[in-house]
């Protein structure tokens, strides 16, 4: 369904890949691009299936992942609004090399790969800042593989609770309380891993006295006990 051209050019406009086209280019590339709309839970398109074309996120928020031949998922990235989703494929006409999951409602402003691809001939420097982001994603899963193959659950499951009392944690009288932004067994996918060990190492770092566990509430009750403990063992 086609949104109003200043609508659509907004969206465009906070994107990383397209923030420094003027008016007029924003409004000839809005032209060429249809929003979409996907409930939570649906998918953008799946691993392997040929791509179509650029999405870019207007709200709500996506998820990137793997999938195994088991069935077990690895997620690669969640991204928000502003941020554009299979970049590298749309040039290089491969498939999309992972699968997209709206984790929330979501509005997606969708450009085909051959309107973007004559957009980027006539404007090389969108080519440029899509090199950018590429190069981005690329050491954004080198830094997956070293974590997957160079640490253990333990570790990074302590690295993520520490990181989400940091930028997210509430302090109260019984330590410093916040929301794991999922459910264990997503938790599990980010990670690497499987449900089951996230629980037993929540439940492990419990009975040592570092945090209190319910369900999703987490509290550090020991927030230097915590930071140790993950110095010491990376």
């Amino acid at each position: 369904m086609a949104v109003p051209r200043a609508n659509l050019a907004g969206v465009l406009q906070k994107t990383a890949l397209l923030s420094g086209l003027s008016p007029t280019e924003l409004q000839l590339l809005a032209a060429r691009t249809v929003r979409k709309l996907f409930s939570s839970g649906e998918l953008l398109f799946s691993e392997g299936e040929p791509c179509s074309g650029l999405h870019i996120i207007a709200s709500g928020r996506v998820r990137i992942f793997k999938t195994s031949m088991s069935g077990r998922e690895q997620v690669l990235a969640i991204n928000g609004p502003g941020e554009s989703v299979a970049e590298l494929p749309v040039f290089d006409g491969g498939p999309y090399p992972a699968s997209a999951l709206a984790v929330e409602d979501a509005e997606i402003a969708f450009i085909s790969r051959h309107d973007f691809n004559s957009f980027c001939l006539d404007h090389p420097e969108v080519a440029l800042k899509v090199l950018s982001v590429v190069g981005a994603r690329l050491r954004q899963l080198v830094n997956i593989i070293e974590e997957l193959s160079f640490t253990t659950v333990r570790q990074r499951l302590i690295a993520v609770l520490v990181k989400l009392a940091q930028t997210q944690g509430r302090k109260t009288a019984r330590g410093t309380e916040f929301l794991l932004p999922g459910t264990h067994q997503e938790l599990a996918n980010q990670l690497g891993t499987v449900r089951e060990l996230i629980s037993r190492n929540l439940m492990r770092l419990q009975a040592e006295g570092l945090i209190e566990v319910e369900a999703r509430q987490i509290v550090a009750r020991d927030m230097k006990g915590l930071s140790d403990l993950l110095d010491a063992e990376l």
